[in-house]
């Protein structure tokens, strides 16, 4: 199934890269840029690591592969774009 921008998934870690991880979301390939992951902005919060489950939202899903954040500010901003229409 095709990811939409938008969209909520839980995605499972494949890669982690200096710069961002790889997920699978569903079986689509993912990417997660460094800040967009909670890590980035809390040092409380450990790397993200192979096999990692995350809940997440896509914030671009026509670049390939899709862009997603596992920050809930960008979770928040998407379920009120949502409520939009």
């Amino acid at each position: 199934m095709p990811l939409t921008t938008h969209q909520e998934t839980a995605v499972t870690i494949t890669a982690v890269s200096p710069y961002g991880s790889e997920a699978d979301a569903n079986g689509t390939l993912a990417f997660i840029d460094l800040a967009k992951h909670p890590s980035w902005w809390s040092p409380d919060i450990p790397a993200p690591q192979v096999g990692d489950r995350l809940h997440t939202v896509v914030l671009d899903a026509t670049r390939t592969p899709p862009r997603l954040s596992a920050l809930q500010k960008d979770m928040e901003i998407a379920r009120v774009l949502r409520s939009r229409g």
